[in-house]
Order: structure tokens, then C-alpha cells, then sequence
């Protein structure tokens, strides 16, 4: 027993060896010989559950060819992957409490959240919108006066909900939900008229309806357009660099772009849909020239 916990510990020694010890996060998944992702459980088709309880997407594709990455620079092939399903409203707190070394889900680059998070390249660019029943008659936000409305707790969108209803004197009833899933449930069930959110996920939301996908549109001007990045600790640039380079190298490369349309363009699990999301021009160019610039500048 003594002569295999020595071995152990040498194996462990030699392992971090291959590990920059000024990179905090990599000395961690070294030292832990595992690499803890967050995931979401609804944010279709970014980063979600599938019928088995799976995490997939198109932003957990992502997060695991950064894996990838990170088992070759620690030339640990068999680099076990744990899952931390996470919120919008606590996924920060995972990153600053170490509890996740990479978040890559529907995280918008805020510059306020530089404060206390890093950012790497972004993944998608998007606006704000709304969805709403068709036969509600609702089509932009003046129409929303007086009327509750759902959103997502701990998201830029219920920031900006809260100021449009200031600005504009709308005296909005705000239904901040735990989820995406309980906010477009709140249109469905009449306890909400319309879903202020980030539009791929709107447009994710629907095509879950099926049949019924028709009883709603998405409208409204957009109140902002941001983007999604993958979110790891503050204060580690070799990190952040390794992430950054495997993203700029898929989205040079065509590889995002094939992403794209295999999670935005395609049938998709675990019902089938397709968002039939056609790639954006915004999205070309972030393509062609990969960057990690907050949706403040």
C-alpha cells in the first residue's frame, strides 16, 4: 500500500510538472485531474439537457474543444470532465468561488461583470427582443404598457427591461423567472404577455413548441445587441489565452461556422427541432475577425 501511494504521488509530481504554475486554473484541473464545466438546463440550443440528462449545444461544443485543448497543453489525454449545472443568476458566483473552471453557455460579455470574471473571444452575437402570442395584437414595447412581463433572473435582459420601463413611463408588472423555460411558460399560460430575452434563445424556445410553434412571433426593436462569451476566473491570462486561441481558431478556420449550422440550421435533439436561425452578417464578421469586445463597446 505504502509503495503505491509513493507511486501515486509521483505520477501526481510529474503531472504537475507539465503545468505553468502561474496559471491558477490549470494548476486546479491539474492538481484535481478533472476540469469542472458549468452548464445551463434550458438555454436552447446553447448549453442544455438532453433526454438522458446530457449537457449538449452549440456553446457546449465550445467548452470541450477547449477541453481538448487543455488535455494537450497537460498532456493528460484521459482529463476526467465534471458538470456543474448552473443560473443565470449564479453562474458568476461559480466562477468567482472557483467551483467552475469554465463557463460557456448564453453569458453576455457586460463590462460590469469584468469586475469580477474574464471573458474569452465571443462565440454569438444577438439582440434583445421579445416573444409574444400572435393573437395578443402585441408588437413593440409601447404595447406592453401596464402588463406583466417575464424574463430571466440575474440577465442583462432584466436590466434593461427595468430601465425601458422606467424611461418610457410603461409601468411594467416584471415576472424575473428562475429560467428560460419557467419565463416563456409564464406567455403560454397567460401569466405574462410577452418574453423579453436574448432572440436565439426566443427562437429556441418556440421551435420546443412543436405544432403549436405558430401561436407566437418574436417582435419588438431590439433593445441592445451583445454577445456570448465563455466566462473563467479573473486574473489568469494564460488561461484565457488558451481559450481564446482555440476559439479564434475555430471561427477562422470555418469550423464555428459548420457549429452554427448543425446547431442553428439542422434538426436537433432531443425532439428534433430546427431554428431554422440563418447565420447573421454580425456573425460573419465576428467569424472573420474573432474578438473578446464587451457588448458595451
Amino acid at each position: 500500500m505504502c509503495s503505491f501511494v509513493l507511486l501515486i504521488g509521483a505520477v501526481q509530481t510529474a503531472f504537475a510538472g507539465n503545468v505553468d504554475q502561474s496559471s491558477p486554473t490549470l494548476r486546479k484541473i491539474a492538481e484535481n485531474n478533472a476540469i469542472v464545466l458549468g452548464v445551463r438546463e434550458s438555454s436552447v440550443p446553447f448549453s442544455y439537457l438532453d433526454a438522458n440528462g446530457h449537457s449538449i449545444g452549440y456553446s457546449q461544443a465550445i467548452a470541450l474543444k477547449i477541453v481538448d485543448e487543455v488535455r494537450l497543453r497537460l498532456q493528460t489525454p484521459r482529463l476526467a470532465v465534471s458538470t456543474v449545472t448552473v443560473t443565470s443568476a449564479n453562474r458568476l458566483s461559480y466562477v468567482v468561488n472557483h467551483q467552475i473552471d469554465l463557463e460557456c453557455g448564453s453569458t453576455a460579455h457586460i463590462r460590469d461583470r469584468e469586475q469580477l470574471v474574464a471573458f474569452s473571444n465571443s462565440i454569438f452575437s444577438y439582440g434583445i427582443r421579445m416573444v409574444v402570442k400572435r393573437k395578443s395584437g402585441i408588437r413593440n414595447y409601447d404595447d406592453l404598457t401596464g402588463k406583466t412581463v417575464s424574463t430571466t433572473a440575474g440577465t442583462s435582459d432584466e436590466q434593461l427591461l427595468r430601465e425601458l420601463s422606467r424611461n418610457r413611463k410603461l409601468d411594467l408588472k416584471i415576472f424575473s423567472a428562475k429560467d428560460h423555460a419557467e419565463a416563456f411558460d409564464a406567455v403560454k399560460t397567460g401569466r405574462a404577455v410577452a418574453f423579453v430575452m436574448d432572440d436565439p434563445l426566443l427562437y429556441g424556445k418556440i421551435a420546443q413548441e412543436g405544432p403549436a410553434q405558430n401561436e407566437y412571433m418574436v417582435t419588438g426593436d431590439s433593445l441592445a445587441h451583445e454577445s456570448y462569451a465563455c466566462m473563467m476566473r479573473k486574473g489568469d491570462p494564460i488561461f484565457k489565452k488558451l481559450a481564446d486561441d482555440v476559439i479564434a481558431g475555430m471561427e477562422r478556420s470555418g469550423e464555428a461556422e459548420r457549429l452554427y449550422d448543425r446547431w442553428f440550421m439542422q434538426a436537433i435533439p432531443p425532439d428534433n427541432i430546427n431554428l431554422r436561425f440563418p447565420l447573421s452578417p454580425e456573425m460573419k464578421a465576428m467569424f472573420a475577425n474573432p474578438n473578446d469586445h464587451s457588448s458595451d463597446d
